[in-house]
């Protein structure tokens, strides 16, 4: 596209005689300008886009609009559309007022030009932008052409401007209803019988005349689409994305799927009513992932371009503070600016609130996210009680934007409390847990829900069921419900207020959030996945916190602009506004970085790894172990701290300390020094409970286990009490001689090990080093009971890595070791090479299925060693030394659960079976000993057998 910004800049420069543009236009133009005529100008980025669209339509040369069809004739064949990009907060809703105005009331004044009309059709992205946009109606209270304060038009032509029809919608009420109910087995039945389904919905006609009645009869209309990047056809031909990732995929094929219902709906429109023109505003107008257009191509009809630094630098919008410095060591950026990334795999759920709500613990939020919460959190509370004390009669807003359901509904029940049920006996009972952070908790400190809550979930879940709100709201809110109830009634008839439901009464908390009266007025904070989707904002924001992936800028740039509404546009004695901020965590937004394309890159090339029959002598067979029975004997427990007991906490894992800063303007520091008022025994009483509770419930029999005795699957049924005392001693002992804490505030990091995710780190060691030091009498291994035993004969994958090793047929069953890293491959050669004397067989343990469970950070995981082998150790060929070899550079924590399970479970567990030959475990840390190193090992294993 040519460009227009300079064009428009020279234009808007002439006399008004020489503008070239209709009496009624020039009229608005100087309306629009005069600043004496409204209490706040529009601002310079309002007018530019509406005058940009004025001057391509009434002025621009007829090159220019031939370009603009070029530009639209690959993704919108047919349409012409022109997109003004705007930055959240910069007013797009003015915007449209402006442009309805414009052609309104050219069109009243000028029914025979084909250059206006007064039917517009405005579609938005979901039901809250929709709600939102009726103030553009011009028969609503209260909408935007009447408002005082903004003075759309002048007085003499509001008349015209009245006569204008605007329909409001989302774009998902353009999916072909049912005109008829039809059970799904007679529909299947007629199906089969090769009836059409379509016969079932609407034809096109019924379903325009549905959603844009009040504009049937008109020869044409103005189609503005609000955030119009969900609104495109994909590339036609081959994509250039490149390949996708699981997640990518689906995220595209929801992002295909949104746009191929808006645009086909246009497409409909148009077909049906004649669209003269289709004005595009979004703060982000570019092609997402799944359109076939490398993600982040910006639309190329778009004509005006105000960027959020624009915005930033005018002071329009709030100025974001990001972090740029905490008090970790590791990383290129801190901790909390990139939260998700930073975030152990696996730290939290993947799957849909549906399907795991069973197994989530809010006690469990990863220690990283939870800093992070409280960290936001503690500055949030100085925020609330300035806004308090300056007479504000609303609270700032915190928002969470989750990455799905069942981590929104995880935060949710941290930060407001939820209802837990125990067992007591033979009985369950449930009980009201406070939220841990005060000022946004639903339950109150007496364990009863809120009248009216303070938090509020906003995602798929909780707006089909209404689930988000305590039951007692009704009740404390019915005047703004009835209030509401009216407003309906007016909108939409008595009929659709009388079956108001849960479900759009939580709806219009979210639309009313920051409007005091409103059934939002109180909430302070709220928790969403579909925040981007539905459109929300609220100009109360001021904390955002990011606990979801950010693959690209264009996500980022989305999320905090959910915050950048300001509060107060009133100028201060010099004229400037005044500076508002938004302090965001968890969104590693570059102001800087553009979006570049995805490289393209071919398929790999696959190679088949299998068994070989005719190696059937290298067979190697492994125990398959679910579980472990650990009987803890009699008298006193005894700890023996080892280095795999300590624990250093730094503030690469929590920082204490984070400085956020804006752009331009005043930073903030926000830390976890609230913490140094808890008392250490405090902390000692809560680690030694839960290793109490987790650790030491589930094992505890009062006495060993006998030869061949059948193992006993259930739980022990009682807390054993009488260990307590023990344990705090012991917990204290662990603190003293294996806790090492680093950073400015050590011991403020003492003391967050009241957190969960810190107590479990703590309590797995003590609980290790409390172990049975007789461990084949009292630990057995638990196979699992409809799978015993693997084998390497079924073996056979196909696997697109290179470095391969080719194994000798004499001492490996599988006809290659795929190798993950170096050293694998080395001891592999190390084996062949220097250790034929001894090992039978070995296998490397890619694919082979077997794997040992462990505990770590309180879940269970599996763990897979690299190699096994089977030697020879003087005992005979027919009872040979299997070897579980793990080959290991740096050993992290992790790494040390896996290596004390081995050691204190799973070999004792498994030899005392009897039944799976004998089993010892090894870690080889240097690739130039891998041989002597297993040799050395054989040796001191004899001697401790022959002693």
């Amino acid at each position: 596209m040519k460009l227009v910004r300079p064009e428009v800049d020279r234009w808007r420069t002439l006399p008004p005689s020489k503008w070239n543009v209709t009496p009624e236009t020039e009229r608005l133009l100087r309306w629009w300008r005069d600043t004496s005529v409204r209490e706040f100008p529009f601002f310079f980025c309002q007018l530019e886009a509406v005058e940009t669209i004025i001057w391509l339509t009434e002025v621009a040369p007829k090159s220019y609009r031939e370009e603009l069809i070029a530009a639209n004739d690959t993704a919108n064949p047919g349409l012409f559309r022109i997109a003004a990009k705007m930055a959240t907060g910069s007013g797009k809703t003015t915007v449209m007022a402006l442009l309805i105005a414009w052609q309104a009331i050219n069109a009243a004044r000028r029914p025979t030009s084909s250059r206006f009309t007064n039917g517009f059709l405005l579609i938005a992205p979901g039901i809250t932008i929709r709600d939102r946009l009726r103030v553009l109606q011009p028969e609503e209270s209260g909408n935007y052409f009447e408002d005082p304060k903004r003075r759309i038009v002048p007085p003499e032509m509001l008349g015209d401007l009245r006569k204008a029809r605007v329909v409001v919608t989302n774009y998902h009420a353009f999916q072909p209803r049912e005109t008829m109910p039809v059970k799904p087995e007679a529909r299947k039945l007629l199906t089969d019988r090769g009836e059409e389904p379509k016969k079932f919905l609407e034809t096109e006609g019924q379903m325009i005349h549905r959603v844009a009645g009040k504009l049937m009869g008109l020869k044409r209309i103005i189609v503005l689409n609000d955030e119009a990047h969900h609104c495109y056809r994909e590339k036609p031909g081959d994509s250039e994305e490149g390949t996708l990732g699981s997640e990518e995929k689906d995220e595209a094929k929801k992002n295909n799927e949104a746009a191929r219902v808006w645009i086909s709906g246009v497409e409909a429109v148009s077909r049906k009513l004649g669209v003269q023109a289709v004005y595009d505003l979004s703060a982000t107008p570019f092609f997402l992932r799944g359109s076939g257009y490398p993600e982040g191509t910006l639309f190329p009809w778009v004509v005006s371009d105000f960027t959020l630094m624009d915005a930033i630098e005018c002071g329009i919008v709030k100025t974001p503070r990001l972090p740029v410095l905490d008090d970790a060591v590791s990383g290129d950026m801190p901790k909390y600016r990139a939260l998700y990334a930073n975030l152990p795999k696996n730290a939290l759920p993947k799957k849909g609130r549906r399907k795991t709500a069973n197994e989530l613990d809010p006690e469990e939020l990863p220690e990283l996210l939870r800093g992070a919460l409280e960290a936001l959190y503690r500055h949030y509370e100085t925020t609330f009680e300035e806004w308090k004390a300056a007479g504000i009669d609303r609270p700032p807003v915190f928002i969470v934007v989750a990455n799905n359901t069942a981590t929104s509904k995880l935060i949710y029940d941290f930060i407001s409390g939820y209802e837990r049920t125990e067992a007591v006996g033979e009985e369950t009972k449930s009980r009201l847990i406070e939220g841990k952070l005060k000022l946004f908790s639903n339950v109150t400190e007496n364990a009863r829900w809120r009248d009216r809550p303070r938090t509020v979930l906003l995602d798929s879940e909780a707006l089909e069921a209404g689930d988000s709100l305590p039951d007692d709201f009704r009740k404390a809110a019915t005047k703004e419900i009835e209030e509401f109830r009216a407003e309906v009634a007016r909108r939409d008839g008595a009929a659709a207020a009388e079956k108001l439901t849960d479900a759009q009464i939580l709806r219009e908390v979210m639309n009313t959030v920051g409007q005091p009266g409103k059934l939002g007025g109180d909430i302070r904070c709220v928790v969403s996945v579909s925040m981007l989707t539905e459109g929300w904002d609220a100009n109360t924001v001021s904390h955002v916190l990011g606990v979801r992936a950010f693959g690209t800028q264009l996500l980022c740039e989305q999320v905090v602009g959910r915050g950048l509404r300001r509060v107060s546009y009133t100028p201060n004695k010099d004229g400037f506004l005044l500076p508002e901020y938004a302090d965001v965590l968890g969104v590693p937004f570059d102001f800087t970085q553009s979006p570049s394309p995805a490289k393209i890159t071919p398929p790999p090339r696959m190679t088949r790894v299998r068994a070989l029959p005719e190696r059937a002598a290298c067979e190697i067979r492994f125990p398959n172990i679910s579980g472990y029975r650990v009987a803890y004997p009699p008298g006193p427990l005894v700890a023996n701290f080892t280095d795999d007991s300590k624990l250093t906490v730094t503030p690469d894992d929590i920082p204490t300390t984070t400085d956020v800063e804006p752009i331009v303007g005043e930073g903030i520091e926000i830390t976890l020094d609230n913490y140094e008022a808890q008392r250490m025994k405090s902390v000692y009483y809560a680690v030694a409970g839960y290793t109490l509770r987790r650790y030491i419930r589930e094992d505890s029999k009062p006495k060993a286990f006998t030869p061949g005795e059948e193992l006993d699957q259930s739980p022990a049924s009682e807390i054993p009490l009488h260990r307590f005392g023990e344990l705090l001693r012991i917990t204290e002992r662990w603190f003293d001689e294996c806790l090492t804490c680093y950073g400015q505030n050590r011991e403020a990091m003492k003391r967050l090990f009241l957190w969960r995710p810190l107590a479990q780190k703590a309590a797995e060691r003590i609980a290790r080093a409390c172990a049975p030091s007789s461990a084949e009498e009292f630990v057995r291994a638990i196979p699992n009971p409809y799978n015993e035993e693997g084998s390497t004969r079924f073996v056979d994958f196909a696997t697109s890595k290179t470095d391969l090793f080719k194994t000798s047929p004499d001492l490996c069953q599988i006809e290659y070791v795929v190798a993950d890293q170096d050293w694998e491959k080395a001891f592999a050669e190390a084996i062949e090479r220097e250790l034929s004397d001894v090992c039978r067989a070995y296998v490397k343990n890619h694919n082979l299925g077997f794997e040992v469970p462990y505990e770590y950070r309180g879940e269970t995981h599996r763990y897979r060693p690299d190699y096994i082998l089977s030697l020879e150790d003087g005992n005979g060929a027919d009872n040979p030394l299997n070897l579980v070899v793990e080959v290991k550079g740096r050993r992290s924590e992790q790494d040390a659960a896996k290596a004390d399970t081995m050691a204190t479970r799973w070999v004792p567990g498994v030899n005392a079976l009897g039944r799976f030959g004998r089993w010892v475990f090894v870690e080889l840390d240097n690739p130039y000993t891998f041989a002597g190193g297993i040799r050395s090992f054989l040796a001191a294993n004899q001697k401790k057998k022959a002693a």
